[in-house]
């Protein structure tokens, strides 16, 4: 669902099918609305993102959460917001300019992952008793014990060749899945993405950086290294299926491009925001 603020006139739109979000927000934005505020999860708020960010005409973005894991939310301060509250940030003008993540044609706010996170998210959708955060906590565990890793190479490391990984992540926001702070000194005003390489390392390995990722600790394990870029290119021996805010993507290539779009998204943040 979307909510849509024009001058003083406010209006509300809803879903009624998977997807509906990026044509709704279209058509707002072509009216010419001021801003929008997203009422629903990481999903929901990509999708109109994505209309943001390709429309000629430019708006604000907003998130009222309630998806599961709400990791945008996290990253402007609003998680713990009533509705009232947000809507009382979009009267002000609560303004920041955040950057946004590029894979291939598409964007992305939060996160880009390889590997054991897609095979996580695939999971997910399988569990129809659980919700909120433990619905890939659950599913997390699980895979832990049965994901035979990915195969890639990294251009910025200088490799030539793949190797087997158990997952690589993008990440443009702090945290994963909503429990998981898989990249704890993110920022979405520096410019750069951060990545993380998690080598595959056998079930106690991984079960030593499924712990860490929930601290935000694992990278000072050995077997997990990371960087910041502007850019970067992955390979992979053929398409690799993908992560992408809380959504899972096939890749048009064996070789995918990301990189970060700088202050792209105008977002309506909380009092102290960066958090």
């Amino acid at each position: 669902m979307a909510v849509a603020r024009v001058a003083k006139r406010v209006q509300i739109e809803k879903t009624r099918a998977a997807g509906d979000e990026e044509e709704i927000a279209r058509a707002l934005i072509r009216d010419g609305v001021e801003s929008i505020v997203a009422v629903g999860g990481d999903g929901t708020c990509s999708k109109i993102a994505r209309a943001i960010l390709t429309e000629v005409r430019r708006c604000n973005l907003a998130v009222i959460p309630c998806g599961t894991g709400n990791d945008f939310a996290k990253m402007l301060g609003v998680a713990l917001l009533s509705p009232e509250q947000v809507l009382a940030l979009v009267e002000r003008g609560s303004l920041a300019g955040v950057d946004v993540g590029r894979v291939g044609p598409d964007y992305f706010l939060n996160s880009c992952g390889f590997g054991f996170d897609p095979s996580v998210l695939a999971a997910t959708k399988r569990m129809r008793i659980l919700k909120g955060n433990a619905v890939y906590i659950v599913s997390a565990v699980a895979q832990l014990f049965s994901y035979r890793g990915i195969d890639i190479s990294i251009d910025p490391q200088g490799e030539t060749s793949a190797r087997r990984m158990l997952m690589l992540t993008v990440s443009n926001g702090r945290f994963l899945g909503g429990a998981f702070r898989i990249a704890p000194d993110a920022s979405v005003l520096d410019g750069v993405l951060d990545v993380g390489l998690f080598a595959d390392s056998g079930l106690i390995g991984r079960i030593r950086m499924f712990a860490g990722a929930l601290r935000g600790t694992h990278l000072d394990i050995p077997s997990v290294s990371s960087a910041r870029v502007r850019s970067i290119i992955v390979r992979s021996p053929k398409a690799p299926m993908l992560e992408v805010d809380g959504e899972l993507r096939q890749a048009e290539s064996p070789t995918v491009k990301i990189e970060c779009v700088p202050r792209a998204l105008n977002a309506i943040v909380a009092p102290g925001f960066p958090l």
